[in-house]
């Protein structure tokens, strides 16, 4: 499982041209499921992302986590974060859970993030979609499970 954590000071996603998902200042998750990947996992991520202190306190010190700001989170499905790059120059996507199977985990994922007390917005799984976001640092990390 991979997750790509961006701290924005706002983000949406469209899908037909139509807002199905906006959130304020938070995170941008761009989530992707891979082969190995099972409820354990999820949980693992639930639990290192809510917790994650990235935001600055009045001292300019990354000390706040997402519920102690009051942060929302947009979460968008991400396949393509399972390529690694190493080989070849057309990207793979052959470690990617099948769609039936991480559209399970993605829902589940949500879920539990909702079940910490988030605010959780979502993307439409599968979908084509425009994701619109103001970086705020910019501050990004790349977590694997």
């Amino acid at each position: 499982m991979k997750v790509l954590i961006q701290r924005v000071q706002n983000a949406s996603v469209e899908v037909e041209q139509k807002i199905v998902g906006k959130i304020s200042k938070g995170y941008l998750l761009y989530v992707c499921f891979e082969s190995l990947d099972n409820y354990e996992k999820v949980h693992s991520a639930v639990e290192k992302i809510a917790k994650l202190r990235i935001f600055e306190d009045e001292k300019a010190k990354m000390n706040y986590n997402i519920t102690q700001i009051k942060g929302e989170i947009l979460s968008i499905s991400q396949f393509t974060l399972s390529w690694d790059g190493k080989k070849g120059h057309r990207p793979s996507f052959d470690k990617s859970l099948p769609p039936n199977e991480a559209k399970i985990l993605y829902r589940k994922f949500n879920d539990e993030l909702a079940a910490q007390g988030l605010k959780v917005e979502k993307g439409r799984f599968g979908a084509e979609m425009k994701v619109n976001s103001l970086n705020d640092g910019p501050v990004t990390f790349f977590l694997e499970f």
